[in-house]
């Protein structure tokens, strides 16, 4: 069951593919081995992310841009409710 960011405390934070549908997080910690594309396209710490869809492969927006993110590049993004 996905956690909603209204169920989240400031401080606890989850992976993206934790995170609910719907919901606007910001982003605590991009760190993994695929995340330096990421980094080089703007996604970085600070920013929001909306998750949109969920799966194999889930679709979220950043700063008004739709990017598709594969289920394994999302768990090596940590979020907290926005």
């Amino acid at each position: 069951m996905p956690i909603l960011a209204s169920d989240l405390e400031r401080d606890s934070a989850l992976t993206l593919s934790q995170a609910a549908i719907g919901c606007e997080f910001q982003i605590r910690e991009v760190e993994g081995p695929a995340c330096r594309q990421l980094r080089d396209i703007g996604f970085c710490e600070q920013m929001r992310v909306k998750k949109l869809t969920n799966g194999r492969n889930m679709l979220c927006t950043v700063c008004g841009t739709k990017l598709a993110l594969s289920k394994d590049l999302a768990n090596q993004i940590r979020v907290v409710p926005a």
